[in-house]
């Protein structure tokens, strides 16, 4: 008999007040990408009421000495990530063009500098880059999507999607940038097979009836971007169910960059080590790790040794290799599980100087990666997507 059981995953929309800091996070790691590919950030942003603070560690070795203010004005880049997203009602407390912003960034450390810098140093064992902090990071992917993900996450961020490309075009007045939703789908041995429950919550004006909100939704973006094949006459949908969501974002709830990691993710499909993204530059292992993962996975179920997969690597800061690579492909693999491991550290390479060259990291692409996952979009800026190492897998796990 076939095991049925339900998975949900959830998205959150770019005004989301989590999303929000993640976005200036990473708006500000881009500009500093944008003037140094070699920068260091570690930029943290928290956000409440009219209120913008942003804290953390930026080296840009090209300023040698100079202030960081002196090349980037931290102050407009944050108001145009805001702006962006939408946040420019009149009646927004958290205003684009009205917000205080507190800068609290200073330089990288010097001893985790001299950790992750491909040089010599007292009492480091090598003169290689190393990895910026110890820590696991995971990499998964599925065969139960076009894009290789788990269907639950992949549908919430549609939903996340849709809304915000209809709020963004103008023609529906009454929606505003806070967001979240979230798909229930029903597995049959595995396989899904039908969607059992949907929420959207959606920041909306005042004047607009929660009947109008609910038809909308229902129709013009639920039943627009999910299967069909997967909604039934039993599927469930809660549309605003606390009934009125008119304060919203920063106003309504504090927001604090990398708090939407499993967003960020599989949904809770895969495991994850913990560490988040958004404000990081590749050198912390934290982010390029769990890149490399999500390539590895993607490329193993491409090539069709497993349906699902997953990948962990740890680091210890300041050593180049990792302390250990583990593939586990829950019992879906077509060829052993350890010629797939062999195959693997045998077409890739995993320190963290590789890492980055193999995907071509150095580049202010993170922005394109904040919203609606960092994981299953189609575009070749994000080269962790690819499958290009699918066939030397294949024919190395023989």
């Amino acid at each position: 008999m076939p095991r049925t059981y339900i998975f949900s995953s959830e998205s959150v929309g770019e005004g989301h007040p989590d999303k929000v800091s993640d976005t200036i996070s990473d708006a500000i790691l881009d500009a500093c990408l944008g003037v140094d590919k070699l920068s260091r950030v570690a930029c943290e942003t928290f956000v409440k009421s009219n209120t913008v603070v942003v804290g953390g560690e930026i080296t840009i070795p090209k300023l040698r000495g100079a202030s960081l203010d002196s090349v980037l004005n931290i102050g407009s880049i944050v108001r145009e990530a805001i702006r962006g997203i939408g946040y420019v009602n009149d009646d927004d407390i958290f205003h684009a063009d009205r917000v205080f912003i507190s800068n609290l960034l200073t330089s990288q450390s010097e001893d985790i500098s001299q950790g992750v810098d491909a040089k010599g140093a007292k009492g480091k064992k090598t003169a290689e880059q190393g990895a910026g902090d110890q820590g696991l990071m995971f990499g998964y992917a599925c065969d139960e999507t076009p894009e290789l993900m788990p269907a639950p996450i992949m549908f919430a961020h549609r939903l996340g999607r849709e809304l915000t490309k209809i709020r963004k075009s103008g023609r529906v007045k009454w929606l505003r940038p806070d967001a979240k939703s979230q798909v229930s789908v029903v597995y049959e041995d595995g396989k899904p097979v039908a969607v059992s429950n949907v929420v959207i919550s959606t920041q909306h004006t005042a004047d607009v009836e929660h009947a109008e909100i609910e038809r909308f939704l229902i129709e013009k973006v639920i039943k627009a971007v999910l299967p069909k094949s997967l909604l039934t006459p039993r599927t469930e949908y809660l549309i605003n169910p606390t009934g009125r969501f008119v304060i919203g974002g920063p106003q309504g709830d504090s927001g604090l960059t990398g708090r939407k990691i499993i967003v960020d993710t599989y949904g809770g499909m895969g495991r994850h080590g913990g560490g988040a993204f958004s404000g990081k530059d590749p050198s912390k292992v934290d982010r390029s790790a769990a890149y490399m993962g999500r390539y590895v996975a993607k490329n193993i179920v491409a090539a069709g040794l497993a349906r699902r997969a997953e990948v962990q690597f740890a680091y210890a800061i300041g050593h180049p290799e990792p302390v250990s690579v583990h593939i586990d492909t829950f019992g879906t693999h077509t060829v052993a599980e350890e010629k797939i491991e062999k195959a693997v550290l045998a077409t890739f390479g995993f320190k963290p100087a590789d890492i980055i060259k193999q995907l071509n990291l150095l580049r202010p692409i993170y922005s394109k990666t904040t919203n609606y996952g960092h994981f299953g979009k189609d575009d070749p800026a994000l080269t962790w997507e690819k499958t290009d190492r699918a066939a030397a897998l294949k024919k190395a796990a023989k």
